[in-house]
């Protein structure tokens, strides 16, 4: 009887200390979606691309974003805008982020952009850095460059 309480013990001791760890994930995880949301707040990235059939780097390039807001899950709505025809337009765009431990990953599938295109791509985003791969109905390539705060 003893041995059995002694087993019990250490079970409920074990079983606490894997429902603190989780709930630290949890802590840990909200923390960086907040530091994310907060970075993330009127930058523009900044630089260059790459085409897979062609020599050379293209740019600069420049993507505005006014802010991001989680919607659920993994799904995001970055507010974008858009240089398009000679005007400046506001384009908000739900976006799939998944995380590589604090580190988060934009992730497009065959996302349509309406006036603009199709396009899927993976790129992350590390302190004041983004580097990524992408491809469009037509080409694709990588693209890297500098997350620059303010206009």
């Amino acid at each position: 009887m003893a041995g059995e309480q002694a087993q019990m013990r250490v079970f409920l001791v074990l079983l606490l200390l894997l429902a603190a760890g989780c709930g630290n994930k949890v802590s840990q995880q909200a923390e960086h979606e907040r530091l994310f949301q907060e970075r993330m707040q009127n930058v523009t990235l900044v630089g260059y691309s790459t085409r897979t059939n062609k020599e050379g780097t293209f740019g600069p390039e420049k993507y505005k974003i006014e802010s991001i807001n989680k919607i659920s899950g993994d799904t995001w709505l970055f507010k974008t805008r858009l240089r398009y025809d000679g005007k400046d337009l506001p384009v908000p765009i739900p976006i799939s982020v998944v995380w590589s431990g604090d580190t988060p990953v934009i992730t497009l599938n065959e996302l349509t952009i309406p006036g603009v295109g199709t396009w899927t791509a993976r790129v992350m985003l590390f302190r004041d850095q983004y580097v990524g791969i992408w491809s469009g109905e037509k080409h694709g390539g990588q693209m890297f460059g500098k997350i620059v705060k303010g206009d």
